[in-house]
């Protein structure tokens, strides 16, 4: 199995669980044993890769802003990329801008990825029932990509990954791990620090900063 390959899986389940007017999000950044692999939930139309118009990178987070002020404090992104992305906007993304931040992604070693693929409209919350339709699929890019470390971001994704109930706020700097094909993966749950989570970003840079200051010696 390659991610291009999983790639088809995904645009198969966007049919069944996202909007049809929208193109599935996939992964991007490091895929040669990142550092780490950064877990989101799932993309939304403000991600302008999602348009079948835009002939590009799939990739998350593209044409937005607040979730490069986290990499950008984690020191994970150039600061002068960082600047150029908080100086234009998110429709001014080219696909030759997408590509040169995902290249820097790549340079700071680190995968960037949802549970779910499924691109919505807005911000809707999501059924585990249709996270747990990825899960599979997830385990297979983590087992082709081989992070170090796994940073699942937000209770419903910690929860899901890791088959238990898990309370970030109660889970903070603990480690999990999770098998996929007999290899264990260190796995860590941080708050979610995007959308009406915004205001625990703080602790997200805290708890991120701590698990690579302890695990990327």
């Amino acid at each position: 199995m390659t991610l291009e390959k999983l790639n088809k899986e995904y645009d198969k389940l966007q049919l069944k669980y996202g909007d049809k007017s929208l193109d599935s999000i996939y992964n991007g950044g490091c895929t040669n044993n990142p550092d780490i692999c950064f877990v989101f939930m799932n993309p939304t139309g403000r991600n302008i890769a999602s348009s079948k118009s835009w002939h590009g990178l799939k990739s998350p987070w593209i044409g937005t802003k607040n979730i490069w002020d986290l990499f950008a404090a984690l020191d994970l992104i150039d600061k002068d990329i960082y600047s150029q992305i908080k100086s234009i906007k998110g429709k001014e993304w080219t696909p030759d801008f997408a590509e040169t931040i995902y290249e820097n992604v790549i340079k700071h070693k680190y995968f960037i990825t949802n549970l779910g693929k499924c691109t919505q409209i807005d911000a809707r919350p999501l059924p585990d029932s249709v996270y747990k339709k990825y899960l599979h699929l997830l385990e297979k890019e983590i087992s082709i990509i081989n992070p170090k470390v796994i940073i699942l971001f937000g209770n419903q994704v910690s929860s899901i990954v890791l088959n238990e109930k898990i309370s970030v706020s109660q889970s903070r700097k603990q480690e999990y791990i999770k098998t996929i094909d007999e290899k264990d993966y260190k796995c860590y749950a941080v708050y979610y620090p995007i959308g009406n989570s915004r205001f625990n970003i703080d602790k997200s840079i805290e708890d991120i900063k701590w698990i690579m200051t302890n695990n990327l010696k």
